[in-house]
């Protein structure tokens, strides 16, 4: 009997749910292909309360190389992010010179309004260059975050602070979805490493938050994978009472595990379907796209139309997860964005999707949001799916 075999009667073969994906659409914000303008990259959007609920935050910057990235910026929509203006600068967050004539500069930044401050909290990463190559990647590295005033002003920007010896080298929350309480704490998810050894570590964090200034209350139990460089840009995400985490790592597979209080965690496991068979990843995202019905995951994976695709960046999948077995179910599966190019003969020159955000906007619709690149030339577009559901989704 295969391996595959077992796990169908041990567990089951699970049936496809009713789906309550309505529809995807796609969306073109912003075009560099032809090289006349810019390549905007890292969107990530947020809900901001208004008169008929439409208006959306973003953040976004510029990139023009392997992780050299521009200021950061932010822009806002009036109509559920159908259209959107120019971005702008958000003070604080371009580039700051050092003595040493190293620059200091921020990316992979997440806005999520708060709603006990009526606040929108930013959350980015610092990073160096020199010569407008990055440097020093791996050390003196640690989250910072900017707060959106009531009044729309954007205050300080700030280190957050965490002192954990074993964050010695460096510590993260790039690109992650947080979790929020009702009292207004924040779950932090954490990605970080001592000097001297390359992989990292992951656990979860928990902070109160003012409206000004995060302070660190509470920290869970620490997970690990001791290859290559561990595991890398966890997320979190709450629903029916159970928090989940997803995780990027090294070695072909990323991983998942849940949590009754979102600090300690269970023994985390691969993403695999509902019969066993793990996903091939290679070093990428995963993000949680959470309905008040079920919980789905957005990621990229090994599939025949991008053998010859770095990474295999392309497209994005989406797919519903079982949130007792903690697996995939293959049947749910749908391209959330689709791989644009030729992935088997011409791959050098298909758009990169890994980096790419989740959100609800409104009850009726959820939005996919990714900057892609084609690295030959750091040319790209800023996509977005629109996620349109069956049935009202009761989180938002």
């Amino acid at each position: 009997m295969t391996r595959r075999e077992c796990f169908q009667l041990a567990a089951g073969a699970l049936a496809a749910p009713e789906s309550l994906i309505g529809s995807i659409e796609h969306q073109e914000l912003w075009s560099n292909l032809d090289g006349l303008g810019v390549t905007w990259f890292h969107p990530r959007i947020c809900r901001l309360p208004s008169t008929d609920d439409s208006t959306l935050l973003m953040t976004v910057q510029t990139i023009g190389g392997s992780d050299v990235y521009g200021p950061v910026h932010w822009s806002i929509s009036n109509d559920l992010g159908r259209t959107w203006p120019e971005p702008e600068p958000i003070p604080g967050m371009g580039r700051r010179e050092h003595p040493d004539g190293i620059e200091e500069g921020y990316s992979d930044t997440v806005p999520e309004f708060h709603a006990k401050t009526g606040t929108v909290l930013a959350m980015a990463q610092n990073l160096y260059y020199r010569d407008n190559k990055l440097t020093r990647p791996n050390d003196e590295r640690w989250p910072v975050y900017i707060v959106r005033r009531m009044g729309g002003g954007w205050g300080p920007l700030r280190k957050l602070e965490w002192n954990n010896p074993e964050a010695s080298a460096m510590y993260s929350s790039n690109c992650a979805q947080r979790v929020t309480f009702s009292n207004g704490d924040i779950l932090v998810p954490l990605s970080f490493g001592p000097t001297g050894r390359p992989d990292r570590a992951v656990c979860t964090a928990r902070y109160s938050f003012d409206g000004e200034e995060m302070k660190f209350r509470r920290q869970g139990n620490v997970l690990r994978l001791s290859v290559g460089r561990g595991l890398l840009e966890p997320s979190v995400t709450l629903l029916d009472n159970v928090f989940y985490m997803t995780i990027r790592a090294e070695n072909g597979q990323g991983f998942v595990t849940s949590s009754r209080d979102g600090l300690e965690w269970d023994t985390m496991r691969p993403w695999a379907w509902e019969d066993g068979e793990p996903l091939s990843l290679s070093t990428t995202q995963q993000r949680w796209l959470p309905h008040s019905e079920r919980l789905f995951l957005v990621y990229t994976r090994k599939d025949p139309s991008n053998l010859n695709v770095m990474r295999w960046r392309a497209p994005l999948f989406l797919a519903e997860v079982d949130p007792k077995k903690l697996c995939l179910i293959r049947a749910t599966e749908r391209i959330a964005i689709p791989l644009h190019g030729d992935g088997i003969h011409r791959g050098s020159e298909v758009e990169h999707l890994g980096n790419f955000h989740a959100t609800a906007i409104s009850p009726d619709e959820s939005l996919i949001s990714s900057g892609t690149v084609i690295p030959a030339n750091f040319r790209g577009v800023t996509r977005i799916a629109r996620i349109r559901w069956s049935r009202p989704n009761r989180l938002v």
